[in-house]
């Protein structure tokens, strides 16, 4: 599981009060985290207290208060571990297996968070901090439009993708309708409910697939329109 920094998207919340200087210190804030993603896979975000989560990590709660501020804070820190999986697992993906297309690696995307929701501690109840806070990755930008950006930038490092602001749209778009259907999947069964899961990739890939080919043929338009007004302009110069 790889370790928590505080400096892992632009633009963030930092959580820690202060960065573990020491190994020690790392792998104790690291069984806080575990201890909060425990005890939120037992019982609500409601029901979480520092001092419930020092007593699970076996720290003493001034250990806690060195780190972190408040509950809030360490289940932030908790989301940006998650963050920080998701896409390292992702990554590995795109760097082991072979995708011919885009629509390929969307599939991936999802098989990846649908296996983090099944089996890794506190996912399921934090998922990417929308359950407890949109703006727990960021205070400027709603999670689900961090998680969009992080993973343009895979989709534009793998497959050159041309960058705009209408991508960064559609993707957020994507990120937000297709995680709302993995939701009412996981809430219809706790292990996912596979045909709701089929129907978030077919929903995903259908619309990125459409708003993708609108970006394209807008862009050859805009190309074709700027080649006609050349082509006339040097018609005039010539005539």
């Amino acid at each position: 599981m790889p370790g928590f920094s505080t400096d892992q998207c632009d633009g963030e919340q930092v959580p820690l009060r202060r960065k573990p200087a020491q190994r020690r210190s790392a792998r104790r804030v690291e069984r806080m985290l575990d201890a909060c993603a425990e005890l939120l896979d037992e019982a609500d975000y409601d029901a979480l207290s520092t001092t419930r989560i020092a007593a699970r990590a076996d720290v003493a709660i001034g250990s806690v208060y060195q780190f972190f501020p408040d509950k809030r804070a360490i289940t932030q820190a908790l989301t940006q571990r998650n963050v920080e999986m998701f896409i390292s697992r992702v990554g590995r993906r795109f760097m082991v297996d072979e995708y011919p297309d885009w629509w390929h690696a969307v599939d991936a995307i999802i098989d990846e968070y649908v296996d983090m929701h099944r089996t890794v501690p506190g996912f399921r109840a934090l998922r990417f901090g929308d359950a407890v806070d949109h703006n727990l990755l960021d205070s400027a930008s709603e999670n689900n439009t961090v998680i969009a950006g992080r993973l343009r930038g895979l989709l534009l490092q793998e497959f050159g993708m041309a960058d705009s602001e209408e991508l960064d749209l559609t993707l957020t778009v994507a990120v937000e309708a297709g995680g709302a259907v993995l939701a009412l999947a996981f809430r219809r069964d706790i292990n996912g409910y596979g045909p709701l899961i089929a129907e978030a990739k077919r929903l995903i890939r259908e619309y990125l697939s459409s708003q993708l080919r609108a970006q394209r043929d807008a862009r050859e338009h805009h190309r074709d329109a700027v080649a006609a007004v050349g082509s006339r302009g040097a018609a005039d110069r010539v005539g």
